[in-house]
Parts: structure tokens; sequence; C-alpha cells
């Protein structure tokens, strides 16, 4: 089969489009025709070698967000060949407390297709867990479902599960024209939250608008901290979402009012910051990190989805043969919302 796969950590250009063989499919899994894959930033660090991602069997095939068809169900009950599907990108044990408990993101053995483990869909054929199977939405094509199931999920993992959102809350979307911040977008306007939003052109605050963000922010001409807090008159908002790191660290903790909540997923321009530990409590802060989410709550949003009140955000389609291409846009900060690999 045709895939876009990389021998030796290092910059796009490491993604070559070969001839591979066909994934074998184990007894608990299903092979799916790959239609579309969305990249993440994950891709990213991994192709990159970036620390806790560098010990890789490779050749490796990347991508978690699995659009397709059925090609071969191997008998799994309730799946049958031709059935048009996404993949819930992670996996996990099935077994421990906290995976009966629906909380499988939470398990010692949780692993995301076609990251650390198995090979993933920038590829015609991906074999994945049958238990990982949900059908597309309907009214969706595979190049919009391909974009939903990690930046939706983390999204909504982020703002609903960990942060509880409430309705009519004050929300700052720290980069909110990347796939996930512009998911976060429509899921904190589902609650009627009054939402910030930072990006970094004219062309992105105009896209923001359009999804549902109330006051947008120019990161890299102002001083976001500041206009929050004067359009706040001076108390900060109830919730930050952070995924950026290093370089915004410091104003979005400033955004925060008495009381407040930042979630962090992610840390894009870096992990290490000075941080005066004196905030927390004296403005009775709270830090929350969060990753992924289960599939649950995947399957859950996607009723939102199915309504058409969250709704996909596509930047581009590449052929399959130019990932490489496509990991530079990424890396240039040229995109909004989702990239999308069409195979």
């Amino acid at each position: 089969m045709n895939a876009s796969i990389f021998y030796k950590y290092g910059s796009p250009d490491v993604l070559e489009f070969a001839d591979i063989e066909d994934p074998i499919i184990n007894s608990n899994e299903v092979l799916v025709r790959v239609k579309a894959c969305s990249i993440n930033h994950l891709d990213l660090w991994i192709r990159g070698g970036k620390t806790g991602y560098s010990d890789l069997k490779l050749p490796h095939v990347l991508g978690c967000d699995i659009s397709g068809i059925i090609e071969d169900s191997s008998n799994a009950a309730g799946i049958s060949d031709g059935d048009e599907v996404i993949v819930s990108p992670g996996t996990s044990c099935g077994r421990c407390n906290h995976c009966l408990q629906g909380n499988d993101n939470f398990c010692r053995e949780y692993t995301i297709i076609g990251g650390w483990a198995k090979k993933g869909g920038y590829a015609e054929f991906a074999s994945v867990p049958s238990s990982n199977i949900i059908p597309k939405p309907k009214n969706l094509s595979f190049e919009e479902s391909a974009s939903l199931p990690l930046t939706f999920l983390t999204a909504w993992n982020m703002l609903v599960k960990r942060a509880q959102i409430k309705n009519g809350e004050t929300v700052l979307i720290v980069g909110g024209s990347s796939g996930v911040g512009s998911a976060a977008i429509q899921i904190a306007k589902l609650f009627n939250c009054y939402v910030f939003a930072t990006a970094g052109t004219e062309e992105k605050l105009n896209k923001m608008k359009d999804l549902g963000a109330d006051f947008v922010i120019n990161h890299n001409d102002d001083d976001f901290a500041e206009i929050v807090r004067n359009n706040t008159d001076r108390t900060g908002v109830d919730v930050v979402f952070e995924h950026v790191g290093a370089i915004t660290w410091p104003k979005s903790i400033d955004s925060l009012t008495h009381g407040g909540r930042l979630i962090t997923c992610g840390t894009t321009t870096g992990s290490e910051t000075d941080f005066d530990i004196r905030l927390l409590y004296r403005r009775q802060l709270s830090l929350m990190g969060s990753f992924m989410g289960s599939k649950g709550d995947l399957l859950h949003l996607l009723k939102f989805v199915n309504s058409g009140q969250l709704k996909p955000v596509i930047d581009s389609v590449f052929p399959l043969k130019d990932a490489n291409k496509a990991h530079e846009l990424i890396e240039n900060r040229q995109h909004f919302g989702k990239v999308i690999l069409k195979v």
C-alpha cells in the first residue's frame, strides 16, 4: 500500500511517500481503508523526535484522526465491511478501574494510534481496535469527519470535564486559530460563554469572530492580559484555555480572575517557564492539565456535531504524497483550523 513514512527524525522533509506492506489485523482489530486523516501537532512532535517521542520502531506511519471505510470487519460484532467510520484515536487496556469507569484516557496503557506505538492513518489502510470504531457522521464528508476526533475531544475534555465551564462564564481561548482552539471557541459558545480569543493575524481574528468569538486579540501585537482585564472591569476571566506554552503562560495567568481556572493540554512554544507560586494561593487559582478524553465523551460530543451545533473547521486538504508540505504549513503557522491528508 502507499503511505507517508519516515525512517529518521527531523524536518518535514524526512516524510517519504513509499510503498509498504499492508497492515496485519489481529483478532480484536478491523482493517480500515483510509479516506482521510487529519494532521495534529502531535504528529509534528513525533516526526521531529521530541523528548518522549523518540523511541519508536522506524519506519513509522503517523496519523490518529482517521475516517474511512471498513475493508475487513473480521466478524467484529456490530461492524460490517463497507461501513463508513471514524476512529477514536486513543487505545487502552479495557480492564483497569479507569477503563471500566469510562475514563480510558487515564489508563496506564493508554496510547494513541499513529503515536508512540501503533502505526496510523497516513496510509491507504490502517488496522485499528474494533472498540475504536465509530459511525461516521452522515452529514459530513470524510475530510470533515477526520478533522473531528482529537481536537474536539481534547477541547471538550479540557473545558467541560476538567474546567467544568458553566453557562455564562467568561473564557479566554489562547491560540484560537488552531485545530483545538477553533473547537474550543465553539464548545465555549455552546455553553453561552463570553469568549475572548487570540491569534496572530487579522485574517485569523476575523475567522474566529465567524466561529462565535466575542472579542478577538492579536497576541503578536497586543498584551492580551491587559486587554482582557480592561474589558472585564479589571477582574479577568473565569477560565483560560491554554496550549501554547512558555511564550503565553505569564499573560494567561494574569488574565485570570480570583478563583479562576487555567486548563492546559500543550506546550507548542516550550514547556519551561518562571512562575511565582504565591499567585496560586493569593488569588486562589486552579491550574489543571488535560490529555485527550474518553471514547464516551467523543460519542457524546458527536451528538452536537450531528445536530450542527459543532462544526469542523478545515483550512486545507493535501494529497497523501504531500504530507511534508502539509507539515510545513502547520509549522509555519499559516493555517486556521485543521489540515487534512486525502488518501
